[in-house]
C-alpha cells in the first residue's frame, strides 16, 4: 500500500493561505498550476477551472503534501467546531511548537491557539498546540519530547 500523498484545502484566499502554510509553517511551494477539467462532475464545482498549489518538502516531494485548491464560486467555510466532531478532524505536523507559534503570530495568525504538554515515556513531556488555519482547518503542532 502506498502512503498518503496529500491533503487538499479549498481556500477562499490563496495568498493568505500561502502566508500561513508557506511563510508561517515552513512548507515550500512545489507546484502552482491551473487545470481545466470536468470539476462539475467530479467535485460538484461551479466551474471547469481549478488552481492547485502544492506545498511540501522538496526533499520528499511525493508525500506529506498540502494542496491549496482555488475554485471560483466555492461555498463558504464551515464554522469552526467548538470540540471534536465526526469527519475530518485536523492536520498534524511535527514542529518546534514555540518557534512555529511565534512565526505564525508575527504574521498575524493567532486564531484558536491552545497549548498543552503531554507526559511521554521516561518522564519526558511533549509540547503540543493547535491553531486554526485560514478556511477553518485545525492544525496540530507536536514538538520533540523534552
Amino acid at each position: 500500500m502506498l502512503g498518503v500523498h496529500h491533503a487538499a484545502i479549498c481556500t477562499a484566499d490563496v495568498e493568505r493561505s500561502l502566508k500561513f502554510w508557506r511563510d508561517g509553517l515552513g512548507f515550500t511551494e512545489l507546484f502552482d498550476h491551473t487545470f481545466h477539467g470536468n470539476w462539475r462532475e467530479l467535485f460538484g464545482a461551479q466551474t471547469d477551472q481549478l488552481r492547485s498549489v502544492f506545498l511540501g518538502d522538496p526533499q520528499n516531494p511525493d508525500t506529506g503534501l498540502v494542496e491549496l485548491v482555488v475554485f471560483d464560486g466555492a461555498g463558504d467555510a464551515m464554522a469552526p467546531a467548538v470540540g471534536p466532531r465526526h469527519g475530518f478532524f485536523l492536520l498534524s505536523l511535527q514542529r518546534d511548537v514555540d518557534e512555529t507559534l511565534s512565526a505564525l503570530a508575527a504574521l498575524g495568525f493567532t486564531d484558536g491557539v491552545r497549548r498543552i504538554s503531554v507526559p511521554a515515556p521516561a518522564g519526558a513531556t511533549v509540547p503540543m498546540a493547535v491553531i486554526t488555519a485560514p478556511d477553518g482547518v485545525l492544525v496540530e503542532l507536536i514538538g520533540p519530547a523534552a
